[in-house]
């Protein structure tokens, strides 16, 4: 069904808003997909904060020109699907990559972050980005190592001063 040019100045200013506030973007061909699984595709990405949408090419080219992924121009050709994640860089390329195992037909076509065009082989390198909560906990851990160490060593050395009064005590006891 053809788009009127008031419906495609719409689609066009949507995906630049939702363009100009992603942190990536992954586009993948859909061909052969049923309509009810990119629903339940669209359900699910909607969960994990992933704006997901079939945009035509001329209309997905011009919308996201002058944001930071401008580069996926060569990447729009043929049936292009797009996901952005809008608060977890990896949460496209994980709803997508999870979808994909389920559908053979659906592929990652490619993949842009920070202005840069990835392939699509390059998914898992994007999916295995930990998600904010994770990175917390990570760096949390790292703050705390050095000081459960210092904790764990002044707290040896009690220790070490009654095991050697301990030794000293049974050597004379056996002289």
């Amino acid at each position: 069904m053809p788009l009127r040019l008031d419906d495609k100045r719409e689609v066009v200013a949507k995906v630049n808003a939702i363009a100009a506030t992603a942190h990536s973007a992954v586009i993948a061909d859909y061909l052969g997909v049923k309509v009810s699984e990119l629903t339940q595709l669209r359900k699910n990405a909607s969960k994990e904060g992933v704006y997901v949408r079939v945009v035509r090419n001329t209309l997905l080219k011009r919308a996201v020109q002058n944001t930071d992924f401008a580069c996926i121009d060569q990447a729009c050709v043929g049936p292009t699907l797009i996901a952005f994640a809008l608060e977890d860089p990896g949460a496209s390329a994980r709803v997508l990559k999870d979808f994909g195992k389920e559908h053979e037909e659906f592929s990652i076509r490619a993949l842009a972050v920070g202005g840069e065009l990835l392939d699509g082989s390059k998914i898992d390198v994007l999916a295995s980005l930990p998600t904010r909560d994770q990175g917390l906990s990570q760096l949390m851990s790292v703050m705390l190592a050095p000081l459960t160490k210092l904790a764990q060593t002044l707290n040896d050395v009690p220790g070490q001063v009654t095991r050697a009064v301990a030794a000293v005590r049974d050597q004379k006891q056996q002289a």
